[in-house]
């Protein structure tokens, strides 16, 4: 997740599993989209679909947040 560009393999669920893993919590929301909260911080992102495979962007988003 941290290669640059990101790998086009990362499962949706392992991304989950590591928040969770970091004392985080995943709240589903409408639809596909889903809150992740972690130490006050707050990112909103969508699960992916049809495929399980997480795209690149939101990948990058996904490292700038843990990174913040």
């Amino acid at each position: 997740m941290l290669r640059k560009p990101p790998p086009s393999n990362i499962k949706w669920a392992d991304i989950e599993s590591l928040i969770v893993a970091l004392g985080g919590e995943v709240k589903q929301s409408s639809g596909s989209r889903v809150r992740f909260l972690l130490n006050g911080s707050i990112a909103r992102f969508h699960r992916p679909h049809p495929s399980s495979d997480t795209d690149k962007g939101a990948l990058v988003s996904l490292r700038e947040w843990l990174e913040a």
